[in-house]
């Protein structure tokens, strides 16, 4: 017993002595320069570590460093790539022993990281790897797969903090300079299953482009560290750059998170969002241990002015920036990234202004799996109307295949050309559908490749810019020798009861073969092509009499009733221009008047 005694008591001497000669008689900066010349035969780089460094073993292990920098290499303007204000770190030494982490502080002020990127191609990373990374990488890798998870009985942190913060990177080849600022990242008191406070300030500078964002929330991990909440975590942003309407750009959010690491799920819940006059709330669940991760997300959206967030002159120049950059990168699209996600998103959004195009109260619901995009409904308002349309893209193959069905019903046509395309040329309420489908996503391809087939009837309207009766009274009174005719007639537009007829598109060409309009005066019949490439029109029609031309403007004139009248169309979408074949009317006025003669004498000597 007295050698129990004795061997205890000495073993328990040696640990004082231990003790007491690591925290009163070792000192830790006799080291410092083998730490610096280590550090230069590694990297070749100067090691400077201004200040003592300051530890403690027990009762806590802990240590403090100051006024550390590691060079650049030699031939940089910036002589130093790191440089570090202060660290200190404090844990408890005999929690450790219990599975125990009692942190009482953890702070790292004053961290500047300077990298730059030399013309001739060097960066600040170089020298820096070794084959001793490559080997701890290696052995690593080689841990077995079934090692022990883990696990805390308790983990107490005080506070950490990491203030002043900055990035700099400067590419000397591009001539740019990228400077990021973390003012402060801190985490208050943090005990395991209870939510503790963090807070963080950032700023970034730009070449075309300044970002100011700060957020504050609460964070709590499961006692067994497989759940991670983040709780009302508010952020709020500030962007300001020449791109930007306005030249700033306010973004605000409030989102919780839960993590669920043995489940490998995350659920995300945006409880407020807005920008740019842009408001949305919604949810986001996602399954990421799946071999394809699956997405589920649904989206709450306000009114939404995609105009006002175009500067003036992106506006003016956009279509024309497009069609150069269609024609410079004619590449297909690669979408093979379809396949690493599986999607069902549901999207409602108040109203949408965009290119002037006013719509409410929209609808979609799009689906992805395998490869396939499906877009189930896409639905809104619009101009007194509704449109509904659904859409497959398949991204298996290098050349993507789709398909598509569109609805317009109950629509005010003229309200939506003038604000879609301000072109004021047809006038009713228009019902339109259209089926298609084709391949390649090229904007050149898509109007090659589109195969599609389609109706549409519009009814109580007109068409704009011209006036049909009118220009058949003044041919009428031109044929009979009166060239002022029809001066006084200013509106220039042909009224109509209904307008239907179908079509086709193929290699890139609109062809309607059976156009039918008819109003109170005169029956419209046509046929033609448009070409949706070069926008070049090729119409036909076909104009008959039926009522009195006075109807609409028209004097007192004997109307051409019967007589088929030619009319063309021809010029571009954007202008079209209509003109009326004269010598065509002179020939079918002339047969029309031989046929009544013919008529007249069958009459008077039918009977010889």
């Amino acid at each position: 017993m007295k050698f129990l005694k004795w061997f205890f008591i000495t073993i328990l001497g040696l640990v004082l002595a231990l003790v007491l000669y690591v925290t009163v008689i070792f000192d830790p900066n006799d080291f410092k320069p083998q730490i610096v010349d280590l550090v230069k035969q590694e990297t070749g780089r100067e090691l400077a570590i201004g200040s003592d460094l300051s530890w403690t073993f027990f009762p806590s292990l802990g240590i403090e460093l100051g006024d550390i920098s590691l060079s650049n290499p030699s031939g940089f303007e910036n002589a130093s790539m790191v440089a570090v204000n202060q660290v200190v770190a404090e844990v408890a030494l005999m929690p450790l022993f219990k599975k125990e982490v009692e942190i009482s502080q953890l702070n790292l002020d004053g961290l500047t990281l300077t990298l730059e990127t030399q013309k001739d191609g060097r960066t600040s990373f170089d020298g820096l790897t070794s084959n001793q990374t490559a080997k701890s990488d290696a052995e690593s890798s080689t841990e077995p797969a079934n090692s022990s998870k883990a696990s805390l009985a308790k983990l107490d942190i005080g506070g950490i903090a990491i203030t002043n913060t900055k990035i700099t990177n400067i590419d000397r080849l591009n001539a740019t300079e990228q400077v990021f600022t973390l003012k402060e990242l801190t985490l208050g008191r943090f005990q395991l299953g209870q939510f503790a406070p963090v807070k963080y300030e950032f700023s970034a500078v730009m070449p075309d482009m300044e970002l100011l964002s700060q957020g504050e929330g609460q964070i709590k991990i499961a006692q067994d560290l497989n759940t991670v909440t983040i709780n009302e975590f508010v952020v709020k942003n500030q962007v300001k750059g020449a791109s930007l309407p306005s030249g700033q750009l306010q973004a605000d959010l409030n989102t919780s998170v839960v993590v669920a690491l043995d489940k490998q799920t995350m659920n995300l819940v945006l409880s407020s969002f807005s920008a740019a006059n842009i408001n949305a709330s919604g949810s986001l669940d996602v399954a990421y241990g799946k071999k394809v991760p699956n997405v589920v997300a649904k989206l709450e959206v306000g009114d939404v002015d995609l105009d006002a967030l175009l500067p003036a002159e992106s506006k003016e120049t956009n279509d024309k920036s497009q069609q150069k950059q269609s024609t410079a990168n004619a590449v297909e699209p690669d979408l093979t990234a379809m396949k690493s996600v599986n999607l069902d998103v549901d999207v409602r959004v108040k109203s949408v202004k965009v290119a002037n195009l006013k719509t409410q109260n929209w609808v979609m619901q799009l689906v992805m799996q395998g490869g396939v995009a499906n877009m189930k409904q896409l639905s809104a308002d619009l101009y007194g109307g509704k449109i509904a349309a659904s859409a497959t893209v398949d991204g298996r193959n290098k050349v993507a295949q789709y398909q598509f069905d569109k609805r317009l019903s109950g629509v005010d046509i003229r309200a939506l050309l003038i604000d879609m395309a301000e072109v004021d040329m047809l006038d009713g309420t228009a019902n339109f559908n259209v089926a298609g489908k084709g391949k390649s996503l090229l904007p050149d391809n898509l109007k090659k490749n589109l195969l599609a087939n389609g109706k549409f009837e519009i009814a109580d309207g007109a068409i704009h810019g011209v006036n049909i009766p009118q220009m058949i009274r003044q041919a009428k009174a031109k044929m009979g020798g009166d060239m002022s005719s029809g001066v006084g007639a200013t509106v220039q537009k042909t009224d109509f009861t209904s307008m239907t007829g179908s079509f086709k598109i193929a290699q890139g060409v609109v062809s309607n073969p059976d156009l039918d309009m008819a109003s109170p005066l005169i029956r419209l019949k046509g046929a033609g092509t448009a070409n949706i490439i070069n926008e070049a029109l090729d119409y036909k029609l076909t104009t008959s009499v039926v009522g009195s031309l006075e109807g609409q403007g028209g004097d007192k004139r004997d109307a051409l009733y019967g007589v088929e009248i030619p009319f063309a169309i021809k010029g571009t979408m954007s202008e079209p221009k209509f003109s009326l074949d004269t010598k065509a009317l002179l020939d079918s006025k002339l047969k029309e008047e031989t046929n009544k003669l013919k008529d007249s004498l069958l009459k008077k000597f039918g009977g010889l």
